[in-house]
């Protein structure tokens, strides 16, 4: 059974129609990435759930027993209040200094307790509100666009901790993020939504599709070659990098290696240790790349 199973779920706030007719579940141990552009009801969705916004009609069923942690869009604190960390992550009610300090580890930013929250930078604070959400060690975690504000280094950061936390606690994430070039890494399936689902699936079935393509007006195969390109190459010595993990690479890290020029070969260097030098085309930035077809699953 899914964590979180929403069934033909419809929101109407005044006369607008802000949600129709979504179909979605999360499972136990998925990243499940929501995108769509400004107003397509992505935040209501995640409202609905915590039941901040009531749904017209539909369902929204969880788990017997499952706890839900939601870190916001945004939260407005004044910068004159005095409060520590450990007085904010006990609001509204008390923890042990152990769950304290366990979130704060969980959340990527340890021993903070005692410093000010109006001392604390925009990174810095994201991750207090993850700590935050956290503290009772959710099924699910929710997040609203956490990584506002964050510089390209910090979101990537913030990323590779939720990916920690997933599989520390075992928990279904689903979040709504902006970022499309670490989402498609970063997520199990995406969910591109306007106002109903459009499409969804896995980053490279949705990325292929129609639907996605109109809402972004992304090259596609592009943005794929930015961060998948195969390893089924071989690589010289004198180009060889790390393939410890499983990052990815840009087309620029990608082009030395992965698919040399047809060209003539060039003379050789007159010093017997020297290597000689292959001349790249324009053709040997095409990355390796298998391209699903644009069937998304669920594409209207």
């Amino acid at each position: 059974m899914s964590l979180l199973s929403i069934k033909n779920l419809c929101v109407t706030l005044g006369r607008h129609r802000i949600l129709d007719a979504i179909d979605l579940e999360v499972e136990r141990g998925e990243i499940v990435t929501l995108v769509g552009p400004n107003g397509s009801g992505k935040s209501t969705l995640l409202r609905s759930i915590i039941g901040a916004v009531s749904p017209t009609s539909g369902r929204i069923h969880r788990q017997q027993g499952c706890r839900i942690g939601y870190v916001p869009q945004r939260l407005s604190l004044d910068p004159t209040l005095p409060m520590t960390v450990v007085r904010f992550l006990n609001l509204p009610h008390r923890h042990s200094r152990a769950a304290v300090a366990n979130a704060l580890a969980q959340a990527g930013i340890p021993g903070v307790e005692q410093q000010q929250i109006a001392d604390l930078s925009g990174g810095q604070f994201q991750r207090i509100l993850l700590a935050r959400a956290l503290m009772d060690s959710p099924d699910i975690l929710l997040l609203d666009e956490a990584t506002q504000g964050l510089d390209h280094r910090g979101i990537a950061d913030f990323y590779r901790q939720i990916d920690r936390v997933r599989h520390t606690l075992g928990c279904g994430v689903l979040m709504v993020s902006h970022e499309l070039h670490v989402v498609m890494r970063a997520s199990d399936r995406v969910v591109c939504l306007h106002g109903h689902v459009c499409c969804q699936g896995t980053p490279e079935r949705v990325m292929t599709s129609p639907a996605y393509q109109d809402l972004f007006g992304l090259d596609t195969a592009d943005a794929l070659a930015f961060y998948r390109h195969e390893h089924s190459h071989d690589h010289s010595p004198a180009q060889s990098h790390d393939h410890s993990d499983s990052r990815t690479h840009s087309p620029a890290d990608a082009a030395p290696t992965c698919r040399p020029s047809s060209g003539p070969t060039p003379a050789p260097a007159p010093a017997p240790a020297a290597k000689p030098v292959l001349k790249q085309t324009t053709q040997s930035r095409e990355p390796a790349l298998q391209l699903i077809a644009p069937n998304a699953e669920g594409c209207h």
